[in-house]
Formats: C-alpha cells, structure tokens, sequence
C-alpha cells in the first residue's frame, strides 16, 4: 500500500508537498495571462492600392489575379477580400490553429510573386505589403493639443516620425498605423487651363519632376581598377531629391530656344500636405490624430498593450509642448477586469468549501488536513501549465475554481473513513489511519482515473473548441492527479498526527450531524423502498432519460456567450456618395447622444471608414463607444445592450442615416460584431445589381423573422458613378493614343503618384491633381486636353461621353467568388446556433439557382464545431467504462456507475431552459466536468457495496449498508463541489455570462447527482450485480457469512472525548 509508506515518514511527505508548491509557485511567475487561450484563426493580410481605380476594377485587376493563386496554401481555412472605390485592397486569409505563420507569410509572398505580371503597372509602384496581423483592433491611442499650429496634419507627422516606429517595435504588436493616410505628401495643385496655354500634358509635368527629383549614383574620381597609383579617391555627388515646395517650384518643365523657360509654378501651386483628405479621426467630437494598434494573431493582448502603454510614457516625455496623448479604446481593460472577477471568485470558493468541510468533520484538526490539498493541488496545477505552454486564462481559471471543490474530495474520503473507524472500532489514529487508506485507496485511484478519463477524448479535437477543451479540461485533472497524489501522501500523514480519537464537536456541528444522521436513516429507508419497487423506479429512471432527452432536443445552441466587454462599436452609413462633409455632422448629433449618457466614458469616431467592409468611404463613419468601469454600470439597465438599445431608439428614425450600434464579438478576432456572419456568394457569374437584388431579398427575408435583430449587408450598388466611354474610331482619326486619355484623367481627377522626396528621414510622395473648380462637375472631363501624335492639344469633348451611373461603394469575394458580406444579432432569448440553422433555412427555400451561403468568422468556427461537443461526451463514458472495467476487472460493475450519469445532465439541461440560455462551449465544458463527478460519486457507494458483496454480504444487504455508509463522504465531496462552484454562477461583473454558463450548469447538475442519483445507485448495483451473477451462475454466498442487516448498521455517533478545536 503506497500510503503506509509516509504514514511512518510525515517529514518525507510535507517535503514532497513543499516542492509541489514550490515548484508550482515559480511557474506562476512565468506563465502569461491572457483573456482566452489562442483560439482565434491566424491570419495573414495582404494590402495594396491602384490609385483612381473603382471598386469593381480594382476586384477585376487587382483582387482577381492574386486570388487565383491563393487556393492550396497549406493549413488556409478561407479567405476574403474586400476592393474599394478609393482604390484598395484588402486580402485576408484565415489558418488553422497552430499554423507557423512566418512559413504561411513566406509561402503568400511566393504565390502574389506569380501574380504579378497580371496586375497593373500602378499597383506594382504602389507595392503590395504582407502582414501577419489581426483584423480588429488592440487598442487605439489619440493625439490632442490646444495649440493652433498643431493641427491633426502635425500630430499625424509627428506620430508617424516619432512614435509609429518605436511602438512597432513592441513584442506581439502587429501593425501600428495613422488613421486616414495623414502623411506628408508634395502636391501639386495643376491648372488645366494654363498647361494648354502652354502647350503642356500632365505627362510633361511627372516625367519633368522625375528628371529634376531623381536620386543618381555619379560614381568615383580615382576608382579601382587603375593602372597608376593615384592619391586620393574622391565620390562624385549629384544633386539629391528636391525637399521643399520653393525647389519644386523651379522645376523646368520646358525649355525654348529663346531662353524663357516653363517652370512648375507657372502652371501649378506646390503646397506640403496630407496623403489623403478624404477621413477624420475625433475623440470626444474633436479633431484627433488617430493610432490604431493591431497585434498579431498569436500574441498575448494583456502583455502586448501593457507594452504599448510602457513605450507610450516613455514617448510623451519628448512631446512638444501642449501635446498629449490618451488611450481612447484599449481592448485588454475587459481580459484585466475579468481576470481580477475570477480571482475573486477563487476567494469566495475557497471559503465556503472550508465551512462545508469544517461543518461536515466538526473539528479544526480534521477540517485542516483536505484543506492542505487546496493550495498545494491548485499551486502544484501552475507547474503543468507552464510545462504544456498554456497560459492564466479565463478557462484555466474557471478550472480551477472548480477544481477547489473537487481537490478536497479525496482527502475528505480518506478523512472520513479515518474517524469512522477510530469511532466504530476504537482504533489509535495510526492504526485507523492504516487500515482506513486499504479501504479508501481504490475508489481515490478509480475517482482520478475516471474524470482524466473523461477528458482524454479532447486530444482528438480539432479548432477553436479543441483549444478550449484541453485547456480546461487538462488544468482541472492536473489539479485533481496531484490532489489524488496528496490524499494518498499527505493526507495519511496528517491523519496520524493531528486526529484523535475522541473530540468534543461543538454544538453547532452536533446539530448537523443530527441532521446529516436524519437524513441518512431517510437515505436508506427511501433506497431500500426503491429497490423493491424496482420496476417503479426504472420506469421513473426511464422517465428521467426521456425527460432529459427532451431537453437536449428543446435547448439551443452557441459558440460562446455574449460579453459586455466595456465598449460598443458604432456604424453610420449615409446615402451613397454622400460628402465627408454631411458624415461629419451626423456623427456630431451621435457623440453629442452618446456623451450625455451615464455609462460612456468617450468616444472614438473615424469619419470616412466603413469597419464593417473595411474601406474607405466618404458616406460612412465608424465610432467606438468606450464604457465606464462595470463597478459604475451595476445592474441591466446599465449595460451594453441597454445603451444599444437605447441608440437604436433615439436614432432608428434618423432620415440622415442609418445609424448601427452592436457590442463586439465574444472572442476578439473572431468578426466585427456579435452575432452571425455570413457570405452570399454568387456561382453563376451573376454580375454585382444581380447580387445586391438578391441579397436585399435575402435580407429582408431575414429581417421580417423574429429570430434575428439588425440584419445588414456590405454591398451596395447605389454609389453614384461617372462612366466616361471613349470613342475609340474617333481617337484613333485625331490621333490620341489611349493611354494618354486615362493618365491624363487619373492625375487631374485622382491624386496620381508621380514620385517621392525625402524629409524628417523619410520617404514621402509628390502626388499630382488638378484644382477644385476643374473637377468639380462632370461637365469639367470633357473639358480637358490631351495632347495628340502631331503635338496638337485637343479638347476630350469630342472623343469621350460621360454618362452617370450607379455602381458598388465596395466589392467583396469570398474564397475567390463575388460575395456580399450579411450580418446580424439574434433576438432577445435567440442563439447564435438557430440563427444559423434559420439562416440556412430561409436561404435553401429563397435563394435562386447559382447563390449560396457560406459562414466565416465565429460562425465558421461554430458550424465547425457543430455537434462533435458531443461526440466527446459519448467518447468520455466510453472511457470511464473502460477505466473502471480495467480497475476492477469486471464489465458490469462500470454500468452501475455509468447509470448515474443522466441524472446531471438532466440538472445541467434544466437549468439552461430555466435560465433560457443556449447551450454554448462553457456550458458543454462544464457537462463534461459532470460526467466525472456523477461518476466519482456513484464509485464510492459501487466500490464499497462491491467490497461487501465479496466479503459474503447478500446483494441487497450489501447494497444498503455500502450505501448507507458512504453517504456521507458523498454528501461532504458534492456539496464542497457544489459550492466551490457557486461563486461562478452568481458572479457579476466583466466575464460574468462565461462564469454563469460554466458555474450554473456544475451547480444544477452536481445537485441532481446528488440528491437523486444517490438513491438510484444502488438500485442499479442491486440489478447489475444480480445479472452478473445470475449470467455467471456462481452460487450466492452462505447466509452466515453476511453482515448484519441494514437496519442494524449503525450510522457512527459523535465520537466523545474533549473539543480539540
């Protein structure tokens, strides 16, 4: 027997604990912490532009050949894009969990490589760039000053020469940009009027800026090979890049023989401005220099803002004076704040598991020895962690809070079954202790074995749900392996020096006892009555399954709960084409709305950025709504569904625009909103009005069923549009090459990027335009000039017409098809999980020939996952069965403990359709956690009734008695588990839905284990065991090798003797 080895060495056991703890202590300091574990895809972005492109031909150009040799990319689960009218691009590709992203970035850039002789001259110059980043943001810092002269083109400058770099350079960020392209740029303001008069093209004007802007290499004076020994060696300089307006100015564009010259300042006005005009970042409603801060797909959030926020005061101590900076959207608040709520919730459980343990053995001395097993299982637990490469996070530690109220349990045993004996046949606490182990051993090793058994199955899972389930499921049965390990090491060690035979319980633990005797003497009345009537009671069992598989049936499901994370996201979409100049004052009235509110604490608004597409569009504006600490919102009227509301009733009739509001996804990274998320794709080669028609079928299908909540799509084909069609006979009688048509348009139209120059120690673009009276009309194309073969300047009146017409503002693909990104929220009592069955529904029975729905995001994840939750289950009793089987080498002996494994699932399923909550992971999680602990109950009363029965005890004599005996350590274990995890189920705060699904499902099931199971079991032994027997056709032991009846088995009184607490 292990235990009588440290019975006699107490010292050598403590040491054995000490190091559990120690070692466990120095794992903690090293483990990361983090919200969630890395359950979210990795991704790999790839990003480039053509400038003055359209949406429809950057997808047809740009998107289209790129995408064609995506597909194979080892371990890429999907991918999106999304082109837009500012001439975007944006592709984002999803990977497996697990993916080595540097190798997946590699194997991009080699497939964009073969692409690039089929995209645009233009798109090349622009340069593509590959990133491995998330597609949400981390955080978001603002840049504010009172003084006039730093107006949000000098904070943008400043943040971009002086912060981006150095917060780039913080470990797990992944991308650091300035909002709205705010870099400096040279433009060149071009008047049309007098490049004609002088008999210029913009063509003459970027070629001469390329000529007098170059950078050239001149060579060397004195420079190797050289036949004669030479002194010295001099470089030749050139003039470099031109760094001023006034130099680029005096650029001669032309030349006569005459000696007068042309120059740039003749025909344009050269200015130092912005990249782009067409976006605004405002905190609070005034105008910000915006810094989002995305981090890469498998960094740690917590560590990677914290370093944010450590290199940013290191930054503000070289600020200019009356700038400062704040932190308007920092994501991590929520993972802090949650972290502390479990923390507190840890505290709470650990107390009350040591009122449930101190009433149930009445003595300090008896109450101390399974309470050692709290700390040392749950420190020791911290050693595992580290050594599986997982982190502190809300998983691990809800485990472990569970784990508080299971780790007593097996000390509690041992504890137990030592003071009964000292009682019943007044044995010395060494003795007790001896034979009190050779009884109890077994069902500790057959109690561990079963719930690690449970969780073996996870290993096999694949996903995000896998994550999630090895997490938990692993840090929980480290925690109850080591607590097994000190039940059978320091547990007997303890006994023998602290019991004692006799101790007086004080009367309020005499009290309890009474009751706890009351009730077992109504245990084993009500068990004898039930075995008799044992046909009854397998109909009530078999109603009992019915039941609970009605509920399975009626209970919906989710991927994970909603969370109030501390802030809201915000979209505005204005009409089609509508300026930056009416977004911004819609976006006035919704932070004037939003900053009157007592939950806000800011607001963050990006005029001129549509999130949900993720393109630039001068009609939409995208707001971050950050909320006051969860301290200050108490109670549901306060929180982020509460102000959403609250928006869509003050805004829904708003005839500006429509105005979204939506909390954020549960799992950052996973979608941009809460809810589901969906692609409609065309097959048929449909063009961009026949999809739009049937997505706004599609979706307003969606919307009229009460399932669903704020149904929207990304494409719209309403964007007015100038159509310029050139009669190409026409041009080629006067001689106009084509080419000259469009560049000519691309540069007095659009910004065109001609070349660069350097200032500050960067690069940054000279950019051409035509002035705002000569491209303010459509009317104004047809009056510019192109220049022809024959050195004439002709008027495009005559070669183009211009016509209006609508198009998209942004189009999507999906996995290489055209698609319209839909999204939407369930209704109030609604899950994610029939939202999507209904959505496929709706679709199969209304979408035409050729359209289809395929799912992305977190709706991706959970179609994936699908049922195979489950699946696990099922593959965990098969492994219990096993276990048990192989234990006590027998196969009826496991059913007896299976049996009892409906009763929680029934409690677990009851409470979700009490609560009208899905059944989402946290609660699947926290099933699987049942099914242990149904087992490990049942396995005390089977092991000892089994115990009996070979001792020469009638089946049902042994089956009462066993029961009657060891109701006690059943009652102490699952009511210290139960309460271990009450704390989860009523806790507030930040976190709170996850605590609630996981914690209200273990508290429901334990108590249906408990106090129903508990009088079924040894029915099942009874009826197991006699069909073994029966099928064996072993004759019954003799009659007078059976113990007493059960009425003459006695339930221990108090032990007398002094109070030695």
């Amino acid at each position: 027997m292990i235990s009588r080895f440290f019975i006699d060495r107490p010292i050598f056991a403590t040491v054995v604990a000490v190091v559990i703890v120690l070692c466990g202590l120095v794992s903690l300091f090293s483990l990361p912490v983090e919200s969630s574990p890395q359950i979210t895809p990795p991704t790999v972005v790839i990003s480039t532009s053509y400038p003055g492109a359209d949406a429809q031909t950057v997808m047809e150009s740009v998107a289209t050949p790129i995408e064609q040799e995506l597909s194979g990319v080892e371990h890429l689960l999907y991918y999106q894009s999304s082109s837009a009218n500012d001439g975007s691009l944006s592709i984002t590709l999803s990977f497996e969990i697990g993916t080595d992203l540097n190798i997946a970035a590699v194997d991009v850039q080699n497939r964009i490589k073969r692409a690039e002789r089929r995209l645009p001259e233009e798109v090349m110059r622009q340069g593509m760039n590959v990133s491995k980043r998330m597609s949400t943001f981390l955080g978001i810092i603002a840049l504010q000053s009172d003084k006039p002269e730093h107006d949000t083109l000098f904070l943008s400058n400043y943040a971009t020469i002086h912060m981006v770099d150095a917060l780039a350079r913080v470990p797990g960020v992944g991308q650091v940009r300035i909002f709205g392209n705010k870099d400096y740029s040279m433009r060149v303001t071009l008047d049309p009027d007098q490049l004609v008069l002088k008999g210029l093209t913009v063509n003459d004007v970027a070629q001469a800026i390329r000529e007098q802007n170059g950078q050239y290499a001149a060579g060397e004076i004195g420079g190797a090979p050289n036949p004669e020994p030479v002194d010295f060696t001099f470089p030749v300089l050139a003039p470099g890049r031109l760094t001023t307006p006034q130099q680029f100015e005096e650029i001669i564009l032309l030349a006569r023989p005459d000696g007068s010259r042309v120059l740039l300042k003749d025909v344009a006005k050269v200015e130092l401005g912005t990249l782009s005009y067409g976006t605004e970042g405002r905190y609070n409603g005034k105008a910000t220099a915006m810094i989002p801060v995305s981090a890469q797909p498998d960094a740690n959030a917590l560590e990677t803002m914290n370093g944010v926020k450590e290199e940013l005061e290191r930054l503000a101590g070289d600020f200019p004076e009356g700038v400062r900076h704040m932190v308007p959207l920092d994501t991590t608040t929520f993972i802090t704040v949650s972290i502390q709520e479990v923390a507190k919730t840890f505290l709470e459980a650990t107390i009350l598991v040591t009122i449930v343990v101190l009433l149930f053995l009445g003595s300090w001395r008896a109450a101390v020895i399974p309470m050692v097993a709290v700390p040392v299982s749950i420190v020791g637990a911290f050693m595992g962690l580290l050594a599986l490469g997982f982190s502190v996070n809300s998983l691990t530690l809800f485990a472990l809070v569970l784990a508080i109220g299971i780790v007593v349990d097996d000390a509690i045993i041992a504890v137990e079954n030592v003071e009964r004996l000292m009682h019943d046949e007044r044995l010395a606490p060494r003795e007790a202790t001896i034979k009190a182990m050779g009884q109890v051993q077994g069902p500790i090793i057959a109690s561990v074995l079963s719930l690690a058994a449970v969780y073996l199955p996870v290993a096999f899972v694949g996903g995000s749900t896998g994550v999630m389930y090895r997490q938990f499921g692993i840090t929980i049965t480290l925690a109850v392996a080591i607590s097994g390990t000190i039940a059978l090491v320091l547990t007997p060690a303890l006994c023998r020096l602290l019991l004692r035979p006799n101790h007086r319980k004080l009367f309020l633990f005499r009290w309890f006892d009474a009751g706890v005797r009351g009730f077992t003497a109504l245990f084993a009345f009500s068990a004898r009555w039930m075995i008799r009537l044992g046909v009854v009671s397998m109909v009530l069992f078999g109603v009992l399954v019915w039941a609970t598989y009605s509920l399975f049936m009626r209970v919906p499901s989710a991927f994970v709960p909603q969370e109030d994370q501390g802030y809201l996201m915000m979209v505005a979409q204005l009409p089609k084409g509508a300026s930056l100049d009416r977004t911004k004052a819609v976006v006035s009235q919704i932070e004037e709305f939003m900053l009157a509110q007592p939950e806000v604490r800011g607001i963050t608004a990006m005029c001129g950025q549509d999130q949900l597409s993720n393109a630039a569009v001068s009609s939409s504006a995208s707001m971050f709504v950050s909320l006051k600490d969860w301290a200050e919102r108490v109670g549901p009227e306060h929180s982020a569904d509460a102000l959403v509301a609250r928006v869509f009733q003050r805004f829904g009739g708003l005839k500006e625009a429509t105005v979204l509001a939506f909390v954020p996804p549960p799992i950052r990274g996973l979608g941009m909103r809460a809810g589901f998320e969906a692609q409609l794709e065309t097959r048929g080669g449909d063009d961009l009005a026949s999809l739009a028609r049937v997505m706004s079928e599609f979706i307003a299908e969606l919307n009229k069923d009460p399932m669903f909540s704020g149904v929207s799509g990304t494409l719209d084909v309403t964007q007015p549009k100038i159509r310029v069609k050139l009669d190409h006979t026409r041009a080629k009688l006067l001689g106009i090459p084509v080419g000259e048509v469009y560049n000519t348009l691309q540069a007095l139209l659009g910004s065109f990027y001609v070349d660069d120059f350097n200032i500050y120690g960067r690069v940054y673009r000279v950019q051409l335009q035509a002035e705002p009276q000569y491209r303010d009309e459509p009317s104004d194309i047809r009056k510019i000039y192109v220049r022809n073969n024959a050195g004439e300047m002709i008027e495009l009146s005559g070669v183009v017409d211009v016509s209006i017409e609508a198009g998209p503002s942004v189009v999507g693909r999906f996995n290489s098809f055209t698609s319209a990104q839909i999204t939407g929220a369930p209704a109030p009592g609604i899950s994610t999980g029939q939202c999507i069955r209904r959505v496929e529904e709706i679709a199969a029975r209304t979408l035409p020939p050729g359209y289809t729905v395929e799912w992305s995001s977190g709706s991706y994840q959970e179609v994936r996952t699908g049922n195979q939750s489950y699946y696990v289950m099922l593959f965990g009793l098969v492994m219990i069965f096993l276990v048990l089987a192989a234990q006590y080498e027998k196969w009826s002996l496991p059913l007896a403990v299976l049996m009892a494994v409906p009763f929680c699932v029934f409690g677990a399923f009851a409470s979700l359709v009490l609560r009208a909550a899905p059944a989402d992971i946290y609660f699947q999680i926290g099933l699987l956690t049942l099914i242990g602990l149904s087992a490990k109950n049942a396995i005390l009363i089977v092991e000892f009734c089994s115990k009996m029965r070979a001792d020469g005890a009638g089946i049902l004599e042994a089956a009462i008695a066993a029961a009657r005996i060891r109701l006690r350590p059943v009652l102490m274990t699952a009511i210290s588990t139960i309460l271990g995890a009450l704390p989860l189920a009523l806790s507030q705060g930040a976190g709170a839905a996850g605590r609630h699904s996981i914690g209200n499902s273990v508290v429901a099931g334990m108590i249906t284990a408990t106090f129903l199971a508990v009088f079924f079991v040894p029915l099942f032994f009874v009826i197991i065991q006699w069909l073994s027997e029966l099928g064996s056709r072993k004759p019954a032991p003799a009659a007078a090798e059976a113990p007493p009846p059960p009425e003459a088995v006695t339930e221990p009184a108090a032990p007398a003797g002094e109070d030695q607490a």
